[in-house]
């Protein structure tokens, strides 16, 4: 079984030699997802809350793209620039996973693309 490329302008465009998401096997795996504003070339202005809200509304754009939806979401990949941000990320994460939340690893990176604060990776079920 093949792959399929999954392109929206609902999610800022790579930025590298990589697509926004890939459909494989009855599975979407997104690239990871930084919180620049589609249209933009700018990060969500605000802290780690204003860049977790706009990386999972990127994700989320991806996801509706390849005809799916954070909903069947089953893993969560999270790297943070600073782990003393996870309580803040958290919040505004759980508003976005209220019921049956997928699998999640968080981790602290040395850098992220561009100086992002997050990034947030995906894999769902179509």
């Amino acid at each position: 079984m093949g792959k399929k490329i999954v392109s929206t302008d609902k999610a800022p465009a790579a930025v590298g030699p990589y697509s926004q998401g890939i459909i494989a096997n009855g599975m979407v795996f997104t690239a990871g997802q930084v919180p620049i504003v589609p249209g933009t070339k700018s990060f969500a202005e605000g802290g780690i809350q204003e860049q977790t809200r706009q990386s999972l509304e990127n994700v989320k754009g991806v996801l509706e793209a390849a005809g799916t939806s954070l909903d069947k979401v089953v893993k969560v990949t999270v790297f943070l620039q600073s782990m003393n941000d996870f309580a803040a990320m958290n919040e505004v994460y759980a508003s976005y996973f209220t019921e049956n939340p997928p699998a999640r690893s968080a981790v602290e990176v040395a850098k992220l693309p561009l100086g992002a604060m997050i990034e947030i990776e995906a894999v769902a079920l179509l």
